[in-house]
């Protein structure tokens, strides 16, 4: 079944995420070696019409076999250990296009 993840990030995240990226882009990157990942990016920051050099957070949907298993990559994601994500949420997620 999908999941939706949500990571939301802490204010000024940017030198964080630049840090532990590697580290977080090589899991998404076994998800979809695996064939199990749908879609992941990040939410990029607005300010008056202008995409600033900054991210509010992220979404990854991808394949689990049970809520408690996608909760369980969740936590163990580098961007939550390091103070990236001030929070997650997860969300079951049904595809419907395309």
């Amino acid at each position: 079944m999908y999941f939706a993840i949500i990571g939301e990030d802490v204010p000024d995240s940017l030198p964080l995420r630049l840090a532990v990226r590697p580290a977080h882009l090589q899991r998404l990157e076994q998800l979809n070696a695996e064939g199990r990942l749908l879609l992941a990016g990040p939410f990029p920051v607005m300010h008056n019409g202008e995409l600033l050099a900054n991210y509010s957070g992220s979404l990854i949907v991808a394949d689990f076999a049970s809520l408690e298993a996608c909760q369980e990559w969740a936590n163990a994601d580098p961007y939550l250990s390091a103070g990236v994500y001030a929070q997650i949420t997860i969300k079951p997620f049904k595809r419907v296009l395309p």
